[in-house]
């Protein structure tokens, strides 16, 4: 059976998308090693990069062309300063050069190298196929990017680049109920079963430090998004909104950093109508963010980066004002299971499933991670995860101009107050009284994302990304 590890559900990179930009920066790197596993690197003298499906149609949008010119130079998402970004890409540009590796400099034109095919290749709609060149001899390669920055080749069905995906874990889950029958048989919550699975991997200072290193990534990320003014670059002159809703919640209490700022919130006065405006503050901060190439966390893609880190927040700020580290750990270990049920049940790619398979997902990684820390049980859990899901059923991926803008940014906002709701209602749940369960959303997800037509699984060829263009904008 697959085994998911929580670093895989929960990727530190750079936006604007999983499937579409850190996947495809993934697919470059893998490639590179692949030549030179082959010898075939030193002997390069151009490369060609092919797009097929999804990454042509919404490519530019997604900044898919972007992606792959760092990853072919050697970039590393979860580390490059994303204020270099730019610089990068105009010496490729301007120069007609690229540092194959930062190894090798060899020519490179953007308009010409990297072909957008509006055609789908069989396997999956999110398909990139690498050319390298020598003197009398080539080298191809094609991948998939998958959803969530995993990337795979057809003839693999696990991800080949995380060697762990291929050991057995003490706890194998891939429905619901066998999740539930080990918490059950070991008197174990959720995470603690989840933590389990992660230390035949990882030890427990290893697990820690990662954790910590996703909490804090998405904590800046809420902090810079609520502090940044001004327009989101792409063409639809979005204003960003978390500064302004930030601004008018009117934080009293001094602070300097990320960490000050949330104890300053907890120190603030916070109504009904000021909880719903701070959580969708946090998720518009996370995906303005993530609009502008930000680093954020996929959770479990960038699209619907924005769910987790303003539920998590709220239960830090509104729920529990002692809440720490164990808190945020137990939280981040149950997301990360509720996703990798629906990623191996059905699908957490909006090229194969809309956007009920990232916005839904993520909130039913959320709702079900909330109601643990609210004292609910396993029982209560996949109930939350289960609403949040129901109500996300169908919710098709239509961004206008191919960017991660319109509607995708909103989104995150109503994906985090359902996840909030679906917990609420799950805790007041008997959960002999319930009439569906997870598993069954989840098979319910994966037929509606097959029975929904193409044009709603981000090719902007249907929905408001043909109602809506950028000369409305």
């Amino acid at each position: 059976m697959e085994c998911i590890s929580v670093f895989d559900m929960l990727k530190i990179g750079v936006g604007p998308s999983s499937s579409h930009t850190l996947g495809p920066w993934r697919a470059a790197e893998r490639w590179i090693y692949e030549l030179k596993a082959d010898n075939f690197f030193d002997r390069i003298i151009n490369v060609k990069v092919d797009l097929y499906g999804s990454l042509s149609l919404t490519g530019k949008g997604h900044a898919t062309d972007l992606a792959v010119m760092l990853g072919l130079s050697g970039a590393d998402p979860e580390r490059i300063p994303t204020d270099t970004i730019d610089i990068v890409i105009a010496s490729i540009t301007n120069t007609h050069k690229l540092v194959l590796n930062n190894e090798l400099v060899i020519p490179f034109e953007p308009e010409k190298d990297i072909v957008f095919n509006r055609e789908f290749l069989p396997f999956h709609a999110n398909g990139i196929k690498f050319t390298a060149f020598a003197e009398n001899e080539t080298h191809e390669s094609t991948f998939y990017s998958i959803g969530g920055g995993f990337v795979v080749k057809e003839e693999r069905t696990v991800h080949e680049e995380n060697v762990e995906l291929l050991k057995e874990f003490p706890y194998p889950i891939h429905k619901a109920t066998e999740l539930l029958e080990f918490c059950h048989k070991e008197n174990l919550s959720i995470s603690e079963i989840v933590l389990e699975n992660e230390r035949s991997l990882r030890t427990d200072e290893e697990i820690d430090f990662e954790l910590n290193r996703i909490w804090q990534t998405m904590l800046e990320c809420m902090f810079v998004g609520c502090h940044t003014e001004g327009n989101l670059p792409g063409g639809l002159n979005v204003r960003r909104r978390a500064y302004d809703t930030h601004k008018r919640l009117n934080v009293e209490v001094p602070y300097t950093t990320p960490q000050e700022w949330l104890e300053s919130i907890r120190e603030s006065e916070v109504k009904f109508r000021q909880i719903l405006k701070w959580v969708s503050c946090f998720a518009l901060a996370v995906n303005e963010v993530n609009a502008s190439l930000g680093r954020v966390v996929t959770a479990p893609t960038n699209g619907s980066a924005g769910v987790i880190p303003a539920v998590l927040m709220y239960y830090m700020v509104i729920e529990n004002h002692d809440g720490d580290f164990s808190d945020i750990k137990r939280f981040l270990l149950v997301a990360s299971e509720i996703g990798s049920i629906f990623k191996k049940g059905a699908t957490i790619s909006a090229a194969m499933g809309g956007c009920q398979a990232e916005i839904g997902v993520s909130s039913a990684m959320a709702a079900g991670a909330l109601t643990e820390l609210l004292g609910g049980t396993p029982e209560q859990v996949m109930i939350a995860a289960e609403i949040a899901m129901e109500h996300h059923l169908g919710l098709t991926c239509d961004p206008i101009a191919g960017l991660v803008q319109i509607p995708c940014i909103e989104r995150n906002s109503m994906g985090a107050i359902k996840a909030i709701n679906a917990a609420e209602l799950a805790l007041d749940t008997d959960p002999k009284n319930v009439k569906v369960p997870l598993d069954k959303v989840v098979d319910t997800m994966w037929e509606t994302a097959k029975d929904m037509h193409t044009k709603y699984k981000e090719t902007s060829e249907g929905g408001l990304a043909v109602r809506v263009s950028l000369s409305d904008c």
